[in-house]
């Protein structure tokens, strides 16, 4: 049998760490990281899953951000969404409200904008039959569900 002595030592250590536990966890938080790590695009012909960090890690492919994002070009915190230039229903006459705030109305007039999907189809599919790297067939990426 345990001594009373022992139990209460060892009930202390315990507290002890569950103390230090805490205030550890509370002083050094996980930040979050810069960049998403997978993003799941939702669509009609089924779920994408892109994993981020596998397309920039340098244990990876080892991509920058302007090999995908090719706008704008010179300033990492501007970066926005793809789908908010590349929707389903924009025209090169009707671009979209947001081009207005890095664009001049002349520097788009003539522009062509693609849906979001052509754009992922053809930037991803174009470097992965470069590379060799990556699936090119549609069951590879969409998952039905």
């Amino acid at each position: 049998m345990i001594s009373k002595q022992k139990m209460k030592v060892v009930y202390g250590l315990m507290v002890y760490f569950l103390v230090v536990g805490v205030l550890c966890y509370a002083a050094f938080p996980v930040s979050p990281p810069e960049e998403p790590m997978r993003i799941m695009f939702k669509v009609t012909a089924g779920k994408v899953l892109f994993d981020h960090y596998a397309h920039t890690s340098e244990t990876a492919y080892g991509l920058s951000c302007w090999d995908c994002h090719h706008h704008p070009l010179d300033d990492d915190a501007a970066l926005i969404a793809c789908g908010e230039c590349h929707t389903a229903n924009e025209t090169a006459e009707q671009p979209p409200d947001i081009c207005g705030d890095c664009h001049e109305p002349d520097e788009i007039e003539d522009t062509p904008i693609i849906k979001r999907s052509d754009a992922f189809h053809q930037g991803c599919i174009e470097c992965h039959q470069a590379f060799e790297a990556g699936p090119i067939e549609c069951a590879a990426c969409h998952m039905m569900m």
